[in-house]
């Protein structure tokens, strides 16, 4: 018998480890949720795509905002026919840079420096110039009214607009080769 009471106490101190580390299907569900969309993927306009994220939204809140974000209208950028996936900044320069982009936007860009790539929008936007080192990725407005997208880095002063969600090298191979024409719209 005394053989009997630590083995129990054993089999009871194992139960109540294992019964506060499970969790309920439902508790699973709403902790987690993944959108994966695989990289490279063409979509159903048939217009070619370089990087698409992954959502994953960590919270019920979460799958609320994603909801919200699908019904809404997102800017998208395309350098040359390529479409890349880009961050936006909230701020006054992207609200009215989206108003330019509803009706579709094309900017001649011209290669600067040997790490940027620089147009004109065509009319100039609120611009809230902070001194900034930008990496590749990057977009910038410079001026209130010349869109620069960076694959390299740069410091000056400029109002950040958004990042392009590539590598250096990615970016490089995009952009570094010569003049591009960058395409805003909304979808």
């Amino acid at each position: 018998m005394k053989r009997m009471i630590p083995l129990m106490i054993l089999v009871l101190l194992f139960c109540m480890v294992l019964s506060g580390c499970k969790a309920t299907v439902k508790e699973v569900d709403q902790a987690t949720v993944v959108n994966a969309v695989p990289a490279n993927a063409e979509d159903t306009s048939g217009e070619k795509t370089v990087d698409q994220t992954t959502e994953k939204p960590e919270t019920m809140a979460g799958i609320e905002n994603l909801t919200r974000r699908e019904n809404e209208m997102i800017m998208v950028m395309t350098i040359n026919d390529i479409k890349v996936d880009a961050t936006w900044e909230n701020n006054a320069s992207v609200a009215e840079l989206k108003e330019l982009a509803a009706d579709g936007l094309t900017i001649s860009m011209s290669t600067y420096g040997g790490f940027e790539q620089v147009g004109p929008i065509g009319k100039s936007i609120t611009r809230d110039d902070k001194q900034t080192t930008t990496s590749a990725g990057d977009i910038v407005l410079y001026s209130g009214n010349q869109l620069v997208v960076f694959y390299g880095s740069n410091s000056w002063a400029y109002t950040r607009l958004g990042k392009i969600n590539l590598t250096e090298k990615e970016l490089t191979n995009l952009l570094g080769s010569g003049d591009v024409t960058i395409t805003l719209s909304m979808e």
